[in-house]
């Protein structure tokens, strides 16, 4: 897990992302703080979605580890918290993809604009390393898995 900034308005905002073991998307969220509650309302989401993790790898950030803890005492689950100055490679490349789309647009005029172009960006990257594959679009390219997910 690990945040990047986006700037909204002349300000910066965190994109929190989070990257599984073997480089697919975990989950994604647009915050306008660092804190505790933000942390703590991404990993709830990622959890959701894929269940309880048995490490997470973050950065020094108090917020997230604190955030973790929260989780730990909620679900009763041991989670190994490895935390690392510089969290590896692969979580630092996933968000190149979006911050290629966002850099020329020199940041957003709305946090709503900023949401709804990232919710639209990161599916596409997902569907690009091929994460969003459904059992009837094994074969099509990944202009036509964005189709069919519209259909």
């Amino acid at each position: 897990m690990d945040e990047t900034y986006t700037k909204i308005k002349g300000q910066w905002k965190y994109l929190c992302r989070a990257v599984g073991k073997g480089g697919q998307t975990i989950g994604f969220l647009l915050t306008a703080r660092r804190d505790k509650k933000a942390a703590l309302r991404f990993f709830k989401k990622a959890v959701r979605q894929h269940g309880l993790p048995d490490k997470a790898t973050i950065d020094k950030s108090g917020a997230n580890t604190a955030a973790i803890e929260a989780l730990k005492e909620e679900t009763g689950h041991g989670i190994e918290i490895r935390q690392i100055k510089c969290p590896n490679n692969l979580v630092g490349q996933d968000h190149r993809a979006a911050k290629r789309i966002v850099r020329p647009m020199m940041g957003f005029q709305t946090f709503r604009s900023a949401r709804v172009t990232l919710q639209g960006i990161e599916p596409m990257h997902m569907i690009k390393k091929g994460q969003m594959v459904a059992g009837d679009s094994q074969g099509q390219s990944a202009a036509g898995q964005f189709y069919s997910l519209a259909a």
